[in-house]
């Protein structure tokens, strides 16, 4: 910090100060991607990551809905709480001080990128935000941060000893599809629904992939304007049913409000390993073109499958059957 001029030094304390205002919880996350976003629209990756996050919350918030509620264990749904809210938190507070440091960049119009590492980001990606930089390929940029986001949770989430044992290893984690744990949706206000899943939550490079999708759909030219109504026109709750509304065939199935449901989680900000020094970056990751190997247009899937878990839930109730853990 001494090598700093006092500026420099100043706008350090500030972007800690904003990243930790605005990495309150998953409503004050999704809001923060979705603002800056609109600010500075050459950073693709900050609405993919407000659309991604919705789903965080809406998958927090189902745990306590009329379904899971009645399915899952209270101790189960508080560790599952805990892996969505300690991977959102984890990628916020690697990414949100990126993306001010390029926003003062441009305001200050030259590259102010030597902060990065005050904030303990890898050495990949401030090797990309100077690749970006120069070269502005938006779409290079949007897949380095999937990928460095994705790594930074893999250690102290994915490969967690006490998750593993608990949550991934656990019977009613391989139910991750009916736990909506690797599908995102994208919702539009004509009550249309679009996304795409992934099998094997767990593999670094299947949630790269995942990621690569998403935003292939999320910024297809017929169908950005239409997510990006819904994102404008929709407060981000928590709730399924702020979308849900959007709908002509209405599923019955309630989630609450995520700020009336969930307390504030204080996490605790250890410095994070460089994991671009342990695990090389394989071409594959950032050059591998996209594929859609199942349908991207999900409505009638999401319907049915609601109705399949409304399904569960009376076959559960007639027998009497003890709750998953």
């Amino acid at each position: 910090m001494n090598d700093l001029t006092i500026q420099e030094q100043n706008l350090i304390r500030q972007i800690r100060f904003e990243t930790d205002k605005r990495n309150m919880d998953n409503i004050s996350r999704t809001n923060a991607y979705f603002s800056y976003f609109k600010n500075n629209r050459d950073i693709l990756w900050a609405f993919l990551a407000s659309m991604v996050s919705r789903n965080g919350g809406w998958n927090m918030c189902d745990l306590e809905g009329s379904i899971f509620r009645e399915l899952l264990a209270p101790e189960y749904r508080k560790q599952l709480f805990l892996v969505f809210e300690r991977a959102n938190w984890l990628i916020f507070h690697d990414v949100y001080p990126q993306l001010l440091i390029y926003q003062y960049s441009r305001e200050m119009n030259r590259p102010m990128f030597h902060l990065l590492p005050y904030f303990h980001v890898s050495s990949f990606i401030q090797k990309e935000w100077y690749k970006y930089w120069k070269e502005k390929d938006r779409f290079r940029l949007m897949t380095a941060l999937i990928i460095n986001e994705q790594n930074v949770i893999q250690t102290p989430v994915i490969d967690h000893p006490l998750l593993k044992k608990r949550v991934f290893r656990s019977l009613m984690f391989q139910f991750q599809d009916w736990l909506h744990f690797s599908c995102v949706l994208f919702p539009t206000t004509g009550g249309e629904v679009y996304g795409a899943s992934v099998n094997g939550f767990r593999s670094l490079y299947k949630r790269i992939n995942l990621g690569k999708r998403l935003a292939n759909i999320l910024f297809h030219p017929r169908l950005f304007p239409h997510f990006f109504e819904f994102a404008e026109k929709t407060s981000h709750t928590g709730s399924r049913n702020y979308y849900e509304q959007y709908f002509k065939v209405k599923t019955g199935i309630k989630t609450p409000i995520l700020r009336m449901t969930y307390p504030i989680i204080e996490h605790q900000q250890n410095i994070s390993n460089d994991w671009s020094k342990k695990r090389k970056v394989p071409s594959i990751w950032m050059k591998y073109p996209v594929k859609h190997r199942n349908p991207i247009h999900l409505t009638d899937w999401y319907i049915e499958k609601s109705n399949q878990l409304m399904l569960l839930l009376s076959f559960h109730k007639v027998f009497h059957l003890k709750k998953w853990e």
